[in-house]
């Protein structure tokens, strides 16, 4: 009996200290899907002292993931307290001690992710506007080790499912090729690599991201092969720090994600932490965004230079000219025409969730003049330049 009581507190602990702070207002239980409630009722029953609750939960953990080495874990820990007594979790592994503490930074993450959501009413502070083909965007939090994925319902975002991630074995904020770090920011799938072209160690498929992007590449960044991937056959899944920068689901979990993702048209955001916001701020921010982009599309239909090169920022560069020689070549295009009409259909914005603040803004444009007229696909990079938005970058997208 004393080598349970003292499972209790062992296993006891580790749930309280998965479950961290949890936010103000009453969590929403998001998405039920996964082991995730299962395991939280195992920790809950070992806790209350219901030891044979939580081993007819471990049992049938273990029959819905095979391979969930945390779960087999934990009902070793649950035989070996029968015997004799437990100092510490995992003592019923048969694995070295490194793959113990693995699986009980995997069983935090879990825990913690679980039982701390956000507000049903609150968005990620990034998904500003999504334009109307995008369907859905995923965004990713790596200290929690977690994958959100939003619908795109008129407009506003709309919580679908949160899934277990793995990232960089050395966190994230990716600098440089090898630093085995995740990158931090605004990206979007790129392509989908069929099972028969990689190898077992990416489970049932994989989903480049188009990391460097062109801010990152600004930054000197460099790297390559940051995906979204699955796991080897026999594992379900790995511990929260095991990649090389990809982002790893379970197969499971990848398969339910692939069926959203559209090719060069899902957004894919990677934080470090996740800001939320209310729906109210979201919808005041995001409008504020938007008045900002129809006042530089209004400028640019007035002809007047000055106030159209305003909306730029002094290190914006464009086909090897900086602002100022840019602007000059401007003024002399200008000069030759009577009219400017400029629409813009079908934005996006996303904002960076890393410590430089800028938005990615995409938009149809359709430009007409006296003299020439064209439609393409526009991105650009907005900055925040003493305390006023500004376009660092512009081109197509």
């Amino acid at each position: 009996m004393r080598s349970m009581i003292l499972l209790r507190r062992i296993l006891a602990a580790l749930a309280l200290t998965a479950a961290g702070a949890a936010l103000a207002s009453t969590p929403a239980r998001y998405s039920d899907s996964g082991p995730e409630p299962m395991l939280a009722s195992i920790f809950d029953s070992i806790e209350a002292g219901n030891f044979e609750h939580a081993a007819q939960n471990v049992n049938a953990l273990i029959k819905a993931y095979p391979n969930f080495r945390l779960a087999h874990l934990i009902k070793g820990d649950l035989l070996l307290a029968r015997t004799r007594t437990l100092t510490r979790f995992g003592e019923g592994g048969r694995s070295a001690q490194d793959k113990v503490e693995d699986l009980r930074a995997e069983a935090i993450a879990r825990l913690k992710a679980y039982k701390t959501k956000p507000p049903a009413n609150y968005v990620p502070r990034y998904l500003l506007q999504m334009e109307a083909d995008q369907k859905f965007a995923v965004v990713v939090d790596t200290q929690k080790s977690r994958l959100y994925l939003y619908q795109n319902e008129k407009g506003t975002p709309r919580f679908v499912a949160d899934y277990y991630i793995t990232h960089g074995k050395l966190g994230s904020e990716k600098l440089k090729e090898g630093d085995k770090r995740t990158p931090i920011g605004v990206y979007h799938v790129t392509s989908s690599l069929p099972t028969a072209r990689l190898g077992d160690f990416y489970g049932s498929g994989a989903y480049p991201i188009n990391y460097p992007n062109e801010w990152d590449r600004r930054m000197g960044r460099n790297g390559h092969g940051i995906w979204l991937h699955g796991t080897p056959s026999n594992t379900f899944s790995r511990p929260p720090k095991a990649s090389d920068g990809c982002v790893v689901l379970a197969n499971q979990d990848l398969d339910a994600l692939a069926k959203k993702l559209q090719i060069g048209l899902t957004p894919v955001i990677i934080s470090n932490s996740i800001e939320w916001l209310s729906l109210d701020d979201w919808q005041a921010e995001r409008s504020s965004l938007l008045s900002m982009i129809d006042t530089w599309r209004q400028d640019w239909e007035s002809r007047n230079i000055d106030r159209y090169a305003s909306h730029y920022s002094r290190r914006f560069a464009a086909d090897s000219q900086n602002l100022a020689q840019w602007v000059e070549q401007k003024r002399k295009v200008n000069a030759g025409k009577e009219w400017i009409k400029v629409a813009t259909q079908n934005i996006s914005m996303f904002r960076n969730p890393g410590k430089e603040e800028y938005v990615v803004v995409t938009f149809e444009q359709d430009y007409k003049s006296s003299n020439l007229s064209n439609v393409m696909k526009k991105r650009q990079y907005w900055i925040k330049e003493d305390g006023t938005w500004k376009i660092l970058y512009e081109g197509a997208a």
